[in-house]
């Protein structure tokens, strides 16, 4: 947890830790387990926060929530670096701390030098600098591109996934951009929040519309 996580949560109102006098919160074992809530349908079930908040003041009212959702969630997740399964939770946390060779990329994302060659001729892998060492977000994108290679998905497909990410890109950095030219010590962190819920909204819409459109011509 960060401290702009916390306080991004407060703001929005999902936890209120009561304040001592000097200032600081104070968490009992009732937010922490309100808290660890908060998480894990952000994290296991991809809940936009104001359907959080709805399971919350159920909880609050005595009423019994909506369950959650059983089983793995329903959209796709990203590899992290340093995990054993092949999946974690998406926009978990940076992956640019992360620093990789040519041949350790090679090596942790499975794919062989020419794959990498292509989707870095295509933008969809960036060095830094042209450069190594390589970054997390790089192994992630090696990785999902090996895996849709072994379905015939060749990188020169992927371009189109570039392109609307870029859209998206411009689209959110809109929504964002008041809450950053707010002042604060929180804005930022609301900011990057703010960025995880369209962001995990995205993926879940592009897993919808491709089940639809699949289902649609079967």
């Amino acid at each position: 947890m960060t401290i702009s996580k916390i306080r991004f949560l407060e703001a929005e109102g999902l936890i209120e830790p009561q304040r001592a006098p000097s200032g600081y919160r104070k968490f009992g074992h009732h937010d922490v387990e309100r808290l660890r809530f908060v998480l894990t349908a952000q994290r296991d079930h991809y809940l936009p926060l104001r359907v959080i908040k709805d399971h919350l003041d159920a909880l609050d009212q005595g009423l019994e929530p909506p369950a959650l959702p059983v089983g793995p969630p329903q959209v796709p997740r990203m590899v992290s670096p340093g995990e054993s399964h092949p999946q974690s939770e998406a926009f978990r946390h940076d992956e640019r701390e992360l620093r990789l060779s040519r041949a350790e990329l090679l090596e942790s994302a499975e794919i062989d030098a020419a794959l990498l060659d292509q989707l870095e001729s295509y933008g969809l892998v960036l060095s830094r600098a042209g450069r190594e060492p390589y970054d997390g977000d790089a192994l992630v994108i090696a990785r999902i591109a090996g895996e849709l290679a072994s379905y015939g998905v060749e990188p020169r497909h992927l371009r189109a996934f570039k392109t609307a990410a870029d859209r998206e890109v411009g689209l959110f950095e809109q929504v964002v951009a008041p809450l950053l030219r707010q002042r604060g010590v929180s804005s930022q962190g609301r900011a990057e929040e703010v960025v995880r819920e369209l962001a995990a909204l995205s993926v879940r819409l592009h897993a919808t519309l491709v089940k639809v459109g699949l289902r649609s011509r079967s």
